[in-house]
């Protein structure tokens, strides 16, 4: 450490606001987790209580863990492969509509315009495209209320979520498939490699690990951190805790 001291020394104004604005704070987080404190009082060590609290006799949290889980299990990985795969679709396309087909999959992202597409889609009444389509077609009678009825609120969500992805692990896969050398292509192809899938798998993915490994994190954090949409789409809180996830439960209390 002290053969690299000036480096350090670089660090040292960013290491000092990270540890102070975010490794301190977790760290007490934990720490108040096993205590009561109301903030009138002198903290109380009161060890697993809370937790114990928490797990038998909140059962709207019981029910935020299970939405949280299911909609991590499906949007994250759901999430990370089709950006990946979009992204290597569309970087097989020319350069002009390859920045056209970005700009329409990651723009709604930044914009918040995901929200209004997807309210504008499954409106609860006869005005929505996803209603209308299913009457026109003879499929129901009657419009669903899709947004409020606890049987398709989590479908619409995961759905709105997925597109939602479509963000920084979208755009990282983007310009690494673009900056990937032709040559790496054209030394494989005359040892022996003879389709795309072995490319992909031999040349594409181990160039790619930064990048996959980049977006892996970004799909992890914004799978248990997906409650924007639903406190949008859905209300704060939804008809029977159907989208309720840990943190409305937070936020909540």
């Amino acid at each position: 450490m002290w053969h690299d001291r000036v480096s350090y020394a670089f660090l040292l104004p960013y290491a000092l606001v990270f540890i102070t604005f975010t490794v301190l704070p977790v760290l007490a987080s934990i720490f108040y987790s096993f205590t009561y404190n109301n903030i009138f009082e002198p903290v109380r060590w009161v060890g697993f209580e809370n937790y114990i609290r928490l797990f038998t006799r909140d059962d709207v949290f019981l029910t935020a863990l299970q939405n949280t889980l299911v909609f991590a299990v499906i949007t994250g990985p759901g999430g990370y492969i089709l950006s990946f795969v979009v992204a290597w679709l569309i970087n097989e396309l020319s350069p002009f509509l390859r920045t056209l087909f970005v700009l329409i999959f990651y723009s709604p992202t930044i914009a918040g315009s995901v929200y209004v597409i997807f309210g504008t889609l499954f409106s609860g009444d006869i005005y929505g495209y996803v209603n209308g389509a299913l009457i026109n077609l003879g499929f129901i009678t009657d419009p669903i209320e899709w947004l409020t009825d606890p049987k398709y609120i989590k479908f619409v969500i995961i759905l709105c979520v997925l597109w939602g992805s479509m963000g920084a692990g979208f755009l990282s896969f983007v310009a690494g498939f673009k900056n990937i050398d032709k040559q790496y292509y054209e030394a494989a192809a005359i040892d022996g490699l003879r389709n795309r899938w072995q490319e992909l798998w031999f040349i594409t993915i181990p160039i790619m690990v930064p990048h996959l490994m980049l977006s892996a994190i970004l799909s992890i954090t914004a799978a248990f951190s997906s409650y924007q949409v639903a406190t949008v789409m859905t209300g704060f809180p939804s008809t029977n805790y159907a989208t309720h996830t840990v943190m409305h439960h937070m936020i909540d209390y």
